[in-house]
């Protein structure tokens, strides 16, 4: 897909749907010594987010994990829309489409890994990061320059944000 057909499809896009771990992270869990699990962030990645809610885009996270600092991580960038410990995305998403009443095919989906593949196989606008999986490359739509929790999430925020300037 070319540069312009990316931005001709992202004018369509209301919902951006985003996975966490190689997405929102880069993947790597932390683990301190009594046991906790910890995630690192890209604060330019809540940004791209922040602005993207700004510019009328819907945004969610769904994901199979179940970390409290998920949930904390989305509620201060004021994402509404969150949901941990999801086994089947496609069903998570589909409902929460009909609730804002919004089709699939407006729905763009970042995803890294073989659980995203419902969802990427369904949705309008399927993406991966650089550093995406395989089986994930070979469906995705567009694939980001940048990996997963280094800026990917960014690149595509700062893109529908300028399809709506």
């Amino acid at each position: 897909m070319t540069r312009e057909e990316l931005q001709e499809r992202l004018k369509t896009i209301k919902l951006l749907s985003l996975d966490v771990d190689g997405v929102l992270t880069d993947g790597g869990l932390y683990y301190t010594d009594d046991g906790h699990q910890m995630r690192k962030f890209n604060v330019k990645d809540g940004m791209g987010i922040v602005a993207a809610m700004a510019a009328g885009v819907e945004i969610c996270i769904i994901t199979a994990s179940k970390a409290d600092v998920i949930t904390k991580r989305a509620q201060d960038l004021g994402v509404t829309h969150i949901f941990p410990g999801v086994e089947d995305k496609l069903q998570t998403l589909s409902g929460l489409c009909a609730e804002l009443a919004i089709n699939l095919s407006e729905v763009a989906h970042i995803g890294d890994d073989v659980n995203d593949l419902p969802v990427l196989e369904a949705v309008g606008l399927p993406m991966t990061v650089a550093d995406g999986v395989s089986e994930v490359l070979q469906v995705a739509q567009h694939v980001t320059d940048k990996e997963g929790g280094k800026g990917a999430v960014r690149e595509i925020c700062d893109l529908l944000v300028s399809t709506r300037n």
